[in-house]
């Protein structure tokens, strides 16, 4: 009989079929998987090595920057080195050569002039002031304008000032000691600080509100006291204290002297003390005590030769000065005042009734407004009084009756009595440049007196008045 299987059997062989159905199918899912892994493996390979190439370029790149930023810091360091030499090797030359902390200014104002009494009208530049040698003086159309001036300022390592101020026939040196073109010739040593200093040596005068250089005046002319009643320098020493808001300046000195007359001794003293209350203001006041030449003293007969007071002649005589001033500047307002009273022992015009000379005696004020119109354009206006009656008159340089500066007792009038003198004047000033400035004024002098003398008709008149333009140019 046949033989047939179980189900049992078919069960079995049907499980081994099924397995070696999958172990035939396992083996491609095998093959593919590890063949994707290797895909992975490789790309990742080359990314790295993609970014390996990459840096190698940047770092070679970074080198050749390098290189090249070494060659160019070397030229500029080379460069900095042969400037530093030569700047030092320029130092050291003018170190020898003294021009360390040496420096140079200076101006000049070439003005013209028109003045009615004494009929004339031109331009004005260096004329000489020594009458001995054909100038015709200090007067106040002929002041210190019309002059051109250096200025020589030095200071030493250990803080040592020197000043060294040249005007030729217009500086403080051509008015009272004839023919010198020394203007300043001045030291300035630090004691135990830097605002305490001894100073000496050849100062122009510090009194008033107004300067004696164009550069620091807003009009060519100056004020009556200014021109009639201040000294123009001393030749002594002194000392110089600056505390804060404070300033002190004195001096031991020859007044309007370089050195002193036989028997003629002791010194004036000469001060001025400033206070600044603030940025726009500030007062002061300055003054004389002492002894002085006395022109009117000096005196000979035009005849016989002989001194008019021999007993005076060649002596110094006893000098009082004291005047107070003051300014207000702010914005385009410029406000100065000043306020002057003096007098001279035997020094008046007019001699007494048994012939002794007798004092003289002055005082008087000056006030000064201006206004800035523009940047460049400003006006100013001034109004002077000077009151000189008392003994026929007489003022600081003034011993005798002068018809050109209106000073003494007035034409045919008692010779007791000087003329007083006012001033008012007007004048505008236009900034060209920083450095260069045009002006003009005009000028109204008046007199209580017929004093003015008209070289045009010889008449006195109590009445004078100038027009002046000045071109100023410093640096």
């Amino acid at each position: 009989m046949p033989h047939h299987p179980t189900k049992t059997s078919r069960t079995v062989v049907t499980l081994a079929a099924t397995l070696l159905m999958c172990g035939l199918a396992a083996s491609p899912c095998q093959a593919q998987a590890a063949t994707a892994s290797s895909d992975a493996l490789e790309k990742e390979v080359q990314g790295l090595q993609e970014r390996l190439r990459l840096m190698e370029e940047q770092l070679a790149e970074l080198r050749h920057h390098r290189s090249q930023l070494s060659s160019e810091l070397m030229s500029e360091l080379q460069e900095l080195n042969r400037i530093t030499i030569k700047a030092e090797a320029l130092e050291d030359a003018r170190d020898a050569a003294g021009h360390k902390m040496l420096k140079a200014s200076g101006y000049m104002d070439p003005s013209f002039v028109i003045n009615r009494s004494q009929d004339r009208g031109g331009f004005q530049f260096l004329n000489r002031a020594d009458t001995a040698a054909g100038g015709d003086g200090y007067n106040y159309d002929n002041s210190y304008f019309g002059t051109a001036v250096i200025d020589f300022q030095k200071e030493t390592d250990s803080a040592v000032k020197w000043r060294l101020t040249l005007a030729p026939n217009r500086g403080v040196g051509s008015v009272f000691d004839a023919s010198s073109p020394v203007h300043e010739a001045s030291i300035s040593v630090p004691l135990t600080d830097l605002q305490t200093r001894l100073i000496a040596g050849q100062i122009p005068d510090w009194s008033g509100y107004e300067y004696l250089q164009p550069t620091l005046n807003k009009l060519i002319t100056h004020n009556l006291l200014f021109d009639f009643t201040l000294p123009a320098a001393y030749s002594g020493a002194g000392i110089d204290i600056t505390r804060g808001k404070w300033s002190i300046k004195s001096v031991l000195a020859n007044v309007n002297a370089s050195k002193k007359n036989p028997h003629n001794h002791a010194p004036a003293l000469a001060y001025r003390v400033d206070y600044s209350r603030g940025e726009f203001q500030g007062v002061g006041f300055a003054g004389v005590l002492g002894k002085a030449s006395n022109g009117r003293a000096n005196e000979v007969d035009t005849t016989t030769g002989l001194a008019l007071f021999p007993q005076d002649a060649g002596l110094d005589t006893q000098l009082h000065l004291f005047e107070v001033d003051g300014y207000f500047i702010r914005g385009d307002i410029t406000l100065q005042g000043q306020f002057s009273i003096g007098g001279q022992q035997k020094a008046a015009i007019t001699p007494g009734p048994n012939g002794e000379l007798r004092d003289a005696s002055w005082y008087g004020a000056s006030v000064l407004g201006a206004y800035r119109l523009t940047p460049r354009m400003e006006s100013t206006l001034r109004i002077d009084h000077l009151n000189n009656e008392r003994n026929g008159g007489g003022l600081l340089g003034y011993y005798a009756a002068d018809s050109r500066n209106g000073v003494g007792p007035g034409y045919g009038g008692d010779p007791n009595v000087g003329a007083n003198r006012s001033a008012v004047t007007f004048g505008t000033s236009f900034m060209l440049d920083l450095s260069t400035t045009l002006k003009a004024e005009y000028r109204v002098d008046y007199a209580s007196q017929p004093v003015f003398y008209y070289i045009q008709d010889g008449i006195y008149r109590p009445k004078n008045d100038i027009f002046g333009v000045s071109l100023l140019v410093a640096f």
